[in-house]
């Protein structure tokens, strides 16, 4: 029998409007999060935050201690809920994150949160390497304008070339509203 459990990657106050590393579209994603964080714990189903601490010195952002580097307040962990503090990309990579999943039996994983051509995006393949049954709710997700190689890429074309990668027989990819209508848990 499956158990799924509700991923919540980076939502911190960096990267929402004021923050040090603004991304486009952030409190909207987060919006969309808070409604299947909602539904996760009116369900009593399992949920796990996951947030990034830099290791640099003199970070940008999500310096250690800073307000910045917190779980922003639309989507904050409450109770028990684990809180995971990672300092790579891949959510899996050097944290207790597969261990705490597995300790409750999961099965199956719904990811939500930033950057999407990063951190979701390195933790859903992760987690499909595992073989955690994996969504990603791609209205749950935000990232940023970026260049590569002297071209300028908007937010909205990173976001949604790196959803339709994953979705190409990597995992499931859907709304927020197709979540809750199909899982009933809205």
């Amino acid at each position: 029998m499956s158990k799924q459990a509700l991923v919540l990657i980076d939502l911190q106050n960096d990267y929402f409007p004021g923050g040090k590393f603004t991304l486009v579209g952030t409190d909207a994603a987060a919006d969309k999060a808070a409604k299947l964080l909602a539904a996760f714990r009116a369900q009593k189903a399992p949920v796990v935050h996951v947030r990034h601490e830099s290791t640099e010195p003199n970070p940008g952002f999500f310096a250690p201690g800073s307000p910045g580097a917190e779980i922003n307040a639309k989507v904050k962990n409450q109770g028990n809920e684990p809180v995971i503090t990672k300092n790579q990309i891949n959510a899996f990579q050097g944290t207790d994150l597969k261990r705490v999943l597995d300790a409750q039996g999961i099965t199956d994983l719904v990811i939500v949160g930033a950057m999407s051509h990063m951190c979701v995006d390195g933790a859903t393949r992760a987690a499909v390497d595992f073989g955690y049954g994996t969504t990603v709710i791609h209205d749950a997700c935000a990232t940023l304008d970026v260049e590569f190689n002297g071209v300028k890429v908007p937010a909205a074309q990173v976001h949604a070339s790196f959803m339709r990668g994953i979705a190409d027989g990597y995992c499931a990819v859907m709304s927020a509203d197709e979540f809750l209508a199909e899982h009933k848990t809205g």
